[in-house]
């Protein structure tokens, strides 16, 4: 299957692989997916998390082979032999996740994803960023950056690495932050204050982040409530790609330094990003990175202070 579908950059639409496990239907975001594989000899590693079938190596890469089933808290399947490898890249990681059966991709926009509420995602503990409604059936877009964490906690965000930044001053310059993971936005929110950043304003969605603002265009001014935006890409409403866009395109905010924080940064999503007008790029496990950023963004440059 081709998985080699770009989009135009910042037209709030995505490409999700539908796939399914014990008769129900998943998605992940295609940016994630590298290639999809019928399934193979995988060497087991002992002493493992239970959930890591084990290692393989397709073209000379080590990649680690995760039971997604497992994750999910079903049982096993009797008639893995059939089963399909998605080999994923995200966080800097390449992992592979053991699936049933996997159906076809789908371009669908942000708009139509809907946000689990606290019903079926509990604070801390969800792990669906998305529903998305296909004719008589619904694609639960799942959080895999959490279902790795669960399995490897050393993949979150590098929060001991803040300490080699050194003592800081407190800062109030206004930083705006997208991101649509309570947890992520959270520690993002605790990085940035630990480091010195205390006037945050925080938003689920991209959507909520631009309604902001315009808000700031009509009443108090953009610099009064807007220094500097972090945005992730992945978001339900409107993904981070859209909202650089109609940032860039917009006179009065066009100046804003932006940086993307996201699972998403290779290659591919390095290029829509530069083209989008982001000034920097940074994986979502490098928090000290971000910070750094700022400080070279804001802080060492007379421009934007």
């Amino acid at each position: 299957m081709d998985t080699n579908i770009l989009l135009e950059s910042g037209t709030n639409e995505l490409e999700v692989l539908e796939f399914m496990i014990a008769g129900n239907h998943y998605g992940i975001n295609v940016a994630k997916v590298r290639e999809i594989l019928p399934m193979t000899d995988i060497t087991p590693v002992p002493n493992s998390h239970p959930c890591i079938e084990g290692i393989f190596m397709p073209r000379d890469t080590i990649i680690t082979a995760i039971n997604l089933a497992a994750a999910l808290g079903f049982s096993e399947n009797p008639n893995q032999k059939d089963n399909m490898l998605i080999i994923t890249n995200f966080n800097n990681l390449n992992i592979a996740f053991d699936v049933e059966q996997v159906l076809g991709i789908h371009r669908v926009s942000w708009m139509d994803i809907v946000k689990p509420d606290a019903t079926v995602n509990a604070p801390g503990a969800g792990i669906a960023t998305g529903i998305i409604k296909k004719l008589d059936s619904l694609i639960i877009v799942l959080d895999f950056e959490r279902i790795v964490e669960e399995i490897c906690p050393e993949t979150s965000l590098k929060m001991s690495e803040l300490a080699q930044l050194g003592e800081r001053e407190r800062n109030d310059i206004p930083i705006v932050v997208a991101e649509d993971s309570p947890m992520l936005q959270k520690l993002i929110s605790d990085a940035l204050t630990k480091s010195g950043y205390i006037n945050l304003h925080l938003f689920a969605n991209g959507q909520e982040a631009w309604d902001y603002l315009l808000n700031l265009k009509k009443n108090n001014g953009v610099d009064y409530g807007a220094r500097c935006i972090i945005t992730d890409i992945e978001m339900p409403q409107m993904d981070g790609h859209r909202l650089i866009r109609l940032i860039r395109n917009d006179d009065s905010l066009k100046h804003i330094p932006i940086m993307v924080f996201s699972s998403l940064i290779n290659d591919d999503m390095k290029r829509k990003g530069e083209r989008l007008g982001a000034d920097a790029q940074i994986s979502k496990p490098e928090i000290a990175q971000l910070v750094s950023y700022i400080d070279n963004l804001i802080i060492n440059n007379p421009s934007n202070t």
